[in-house]
């Protein structure tokens, strides 16, 4: 049985902060990743298209406070100073004009404003309790909530919503997000491929069970999805405690998916790296959909959904998927846009047994047990992630701060108790 301090679980940005905090200290670690690859839900893909996009997260969120901004800097990663609210609104297959653009857009302000609001006075209930119901905007503000939240407004706590800190600041990284991860630990020593099934901490320690074989460790850092702990991925003994599940049941993922297409040549018309929403408004089964049309300057375009009806066209599969991407297409560009492109792909995060959504979110009545979720097992067991990333939860810099502080945690036990039992 191999032994270690440390073991480290998943390495997503959670899992390869951490484990390059205690690589730092000089911490004995072991850090394990089911797949064949590092990043969790940060994966920039370079083959599809030639060019690079990411399939999962993509901008550095709250840049002027984002630790991957820094990182970026340093490993000489390039990102765009823009603002996500730059873009153009697309009805029925026509551009609106600036008045109806903007009315949109405030419509979408204040259903996040009336969360928010809601949310600082301490009420803990759905979103969709406090946005207007009547609002002629409703369909095009749950696609963003969808987008926002990866919930629809009946399941999203105002009180979680509330304690998410935004400095509207959303740079997106030209060599993916996902590629500044995987680059910010390249140095970090990582065993791919191995899944774990069981931790077992009745012990002084911890023994970690793995379709490799038995490691033995003083802590165990956690820091697979809630959706996956839900669903009982890892055994635990003896069980986690019931405090903590409910934590973890209350904070599972929400769906978002990504239908991108590559053209021929840049689409005329777009500045590099625009925005543009389109949804047919009378016709309720032409959901909006949200598109980065060409991110710096590759011929590309990447449709985002979220919230219910992500998970509902992803049910139905890819060809489902890219239909409905080109028919929103088509509203955009005109009929011929079909004839320039030359390759599609979709994303199905809800779909991967090691993932099982998007981002976490908080259940109404239930936005105070996000902060049970960092909080020791044991004095042996820690969790960490996103969802475990208090005020920057559903981020991977969230993950990434939650990683180096369960690491913290795990360099001040060591030496507290013996590895194993």
């Amino acid at each position: 049985m191999i032994e270690t301090d440390v073991v480290v679980v998943g390495a997503g940005a959670a899992g390869l902060a951490a484990a390059g905090r205690l690589q730092v200290a000089g911490v004995p670690f072991v850090l394990l990743e089911a797949k064949h690859r590092v990043g969790g839900r940060a994966i920039t893909d370079t083959s599809t298209f030639g060019v690079p996009f990411d399939r999962g997260c993509h901008w550095l969120h709250s840049a002027s406070i984002n630790p991957f901004t820094a990182i970026a800097d340093r490993l000489g990663f390039h990102y765009q100073r823009l603002s996500t609210k730059r873009r153009r609104l697309f009805l029925a297959g026509r551009e609106t004009d600036d008045a109806t653009r903007d009315a949109a857009g405030a419509a979408i302000s204040a259903a996040f404003e009336a969360a928010y609001k809601a949310g600082r006075a301490g009420r803990d209930v759905a979103m969709s309790d406090v946005i207007d119901a009547a609002s002629p905007w409703r369909r095009l503000v749950v696609h963003w909530i969808g987008l926002m939240s990866s919930l629809p407004p009946e399941e999203i706590s105002t009180l979680d919503f509330a304690n998410y800190r935004d400095t509207y600041e959303n740079w997106p990284v030209a060599e993916g997000f996902g590629a500044l991860v995987a680059a910010a630990s390249a140095a970090v020593p990582v065993s791919l491929g191995v899944r774990v099934r069981a931790i077992d901490w009745s012990g002084a320690g911890v023994v970690v069970t793995t379709d490799a074989g038995d490691l033995r460790a003083r802590t165990a850092i956690v820091t697979v999805s809630t959706t996956v702990l839900a669903r009982g991925g890892i055994r635990f003994t003896p069980a986690l405690p019931a405090d903590l599940a409910e934590a973890i049941e209350a904070c599972t993922l929400g769906h978002a998916e990504k239908i991108v297409f590559r053209f021929d040549r840049p689409v005329g018309g777009f500045e590099p790296t625009s925005y543009a929403d389109t949804f047919e408004p009378d016709g309720p089964e032409r959901a909006p959909i949200n598109f980065s049309v060409n991110p710096f300057g590759h011929p590309l375009a990447v449709g985002h959904v979220g919230g219910d009806f992500s998970l509902e066209i992803a049910r139905q599969g890819r060809a489902a998927m890219i239909d409905f991407g080109r028919a929103a297409l088509v509203d955009i560009f005109g009929a011929d846009i079909g004839k320039r492109i030359l390759a599609a792909t979709v994303t199905g995060w809800s779909a991967d047994p090691d993932i099982g959504g998007a981002y976490s979110s908080a259940r109404p009545g239930k936005g105070a047990l996000r902060a049970r979720l960092p909080v020791p097992v044991g004095e042996r067991v820690r969790f960490a992630g996103e969802a475990s990333a208090g005020p920057f939860f559903s981020t991977a810099h969230g993950a990434h701060l939650s990683g180096l502080e369960a690491a913290e945690w795990a360099i001040g036990r060591v030496g507290d108790s013996p590895p194993g039992r």
